[in-house]
């Protein structure tokens, strides 16, 4: 299982590498990840979905992937917009794109039509009593979960660059092998015995050194060499030439503790309905869940560290 586990890691991460190159060398940003985002938050909802129903939850499934695939879909349109209108007088109104924040508005009336489709939703189905407020609470839980939080995932792509992103997963991968390297080795004390049994307090530690180091690595190398390579057109006014500074000393730490969290978040999802994996299609690995999981709600953090200049190219 340990051998197949590093050799579909090693051709996921091979991928993923190729695909983020490609993605940066792209005239139009996205073009290469964002089918894959796609493909990520329909999967990751149905797994989701699974973990509902076998807590008894049924919310209408069309409803959750329609509203997922709107809000990751509602991060990449306004920068096609903006790629597509270039050279339009610039008295006509664009109002999609308005800089990092531009698409927060859009998320929240995704998911606020999201919320009113799933009454809608429930209202054609009812019969009888019971059961009605929950999966409304389920449907929006499972949009805000995937949907909005992998958004921030899209919005750090186009918002800053490859880079941006990069530093998102390289810190939050990086703490998952401290944490598993150091709990291995020198784990003693439980962290958390009743979510996650395996997870220990110097694997928690270790996951927040190692973080911090990825961080270093990447601010101090990896986004630095992107920056002198070619980059998008939207991209050129917002990349900082004078250097990375020293925000990556509370990103990494930060970052990996959000990760951290989100690992435990699956995990009390997972133990709350008595499944180890989120699903079993990838052996070593779970579902995707399992694998987006600490990204997820590392991502926002991630965000709030790049959207107000704490860490920039």
């Amino acid at each position: 299982m340990l051998r197949w586990r590093m050799v579909l890691g090693t051709l996921i991460v091979a991928a993923l590498v190729g695909l983020c190159w490609l993605d940066h060398l792209a005239t139009l940003p996205g073009a290469w990840l964002f089918p894959v985002a796609v493909v990520l938050s329909v999967m990751a909802g149905e797994e989701i979905l699974d973990l509902m129903a076998a807590g008894g939850l049924r919310p209408i499934r069309w409803i959750v992937h329609a509203g997922n695939l709107a809000l990751v879909a509602g991060t990449w349109l306004p920068v096609v917009c903006c790629e597509l209108t270039r050279g339009v007088p610039p008295d006509m109104p664009l109002m999609v794109w308005d800089g990092p924040v531009g698409s927060i508005s859009w998320h929240a009336l995704v998911l606020a039509a999201g919320a009113i489709l799933a009454f809608l939703g429930e209202m054609r189905r009812y019969e009888k009593p019971g059961g009605v407020t929950a999966n409304l609470a389920g449907a929006v839980f499972a949009m805000v979960y995937v949907g909005l939080l992998f958004s921030f995932v899209v919005r750090l792509r186009l918002g800053w660059g490859i880079g941006a992103l990069a530093s998102l997963v390289i810190v939050v991968k990086m703490g998952d092998i401290g944490a598993y390297t150091i709990g291995r080795l020198f784990g003693r004390h439980k962290l958390a015995p009743v979510l996650s049994p395996a997870k220990t307090i110097e694997g928690a530690l270790g996951s927040l050194v190692f973080a911090t180091f990825g961080a270093w690595l990447v601010f101090s190398w990896l986004v630095p060499w992107l920056v002198q390579t070619s980059q998008p057109a939207y991209l050129t006014e917002s990349l900082n030439a004078s250097g990375p500074g020293r925000g990556w000393i509370l990103f990494g730490p930060v970052v990996g503790l959000a990760g951290m969290l989100g690992d435990l978040a699956e995990s009390l999802l997972k133990r709350d309905v008595g499944r180890k994996d989120s699903s079993r299609w990838m052996p070593g690995f779970g579902g995707v869940l399992d694998i987006l999981d600490s990204i997820l709600l590392a991502a926002p953090v991630a965000y709030v560290f790049w959207v107000c200049g704490i860490v920039r190219p």
